[in-house]
Parts: structure tokens; sequence; C-alpha cells
């Protein structure tokens, strides 16, 4: 794998040696490789391209960024399937059983949550005319 230089595809058919060539990639930040993983007729069953973390990137979000944006959404499906309701008001967000939620927002049962500081309400934004 070292030998490779970017832009090279390396093909294997056995899922095991798919994972140590992929594991290889990540601890030796081997960037700008692909490796494919092929069935027994040759078709590609996966494929992975490595590349590095751009530390800037103006126009859309990091890698890590992403990833951690899915993990949120996998978060609030979990909140779905539990039955909590997650409300929004200018400068905090609650959590209500789904069960006790009267469309209202406020209930005994509403819990603050904690968000480190990164949730605002739409209408808490500067600049932003209230309506």
């Amino acid at each position: 794998m070292r030998a490779c230089e970017s832009g090279d595809i390396v093909s294997c058919s056995d899922e095991a040696l798919f994972e140590v060539i992929k594991a290889v990639m990540v601890r030796e930040k081997l960037t700008g490789l692909t490796i494919q993983l092929l069935d027994s007729d040759e078709y590609v069953l996966r494929t992975i391209t490595s590349k590095r973390r751009s530390e800037k990137q103006q126009d859309r979000f990091t890698d890590r960024q992403e990833a951690v944006i899915r993990a949120l959404e996998k978060v609030l499906a979990h909140c779905e399937k539990e039955g909590i309701q997650l409300v929004g008001f200018s400068d905090e967000l609650v959590a209500i059983p789904a069960h006790m939620d009267d469309g209202s927002g406020f209930s005994a049962a509403a819990v603050d949550i904690d968000t480190s500081g990164i949730y605002r309400g739409a209408d808490s934004r500067q600049g932003i005319p209230k309506i």
C-alpha cells in the first residue's frame, strides 16, 4: 500500500483483506487511494477512496461535521421512536413526552435540553426581523 501513488485503485475479492487494507490506509494516512471489494463476477460491492481532511472548506461542511449531523439525525429518530417531542423557543430547546404535548410547547413535564450554546431559535438571530 505504501508503494501506491495517489489515484491508484487496489481491488480485492476477500472482505477480511479489504478491511485490513482500509485500516492500513487510515493508520498510515495514505491519501488519494481507492480500494474496491469485488464479488466473484468482479462487480464492485464496496469502494472507499481516502482523502485528506480539509481544515478549511468554505462552501460546505467538513466530513467530520457531516458525520456529526448524521449522528444528530439518528438521535432525533430515536427521540421520535421513544415518544419525545422537541420544541424550540427563541433561546432554548425543550423535550416533552409526545403524549403530553398539546401543541403549545408548554408542559409541566417539559425538560430543558443542554445544547451547549449551539442552539439558537430563528427569531433570536440578529438582523432577522420578528414577525
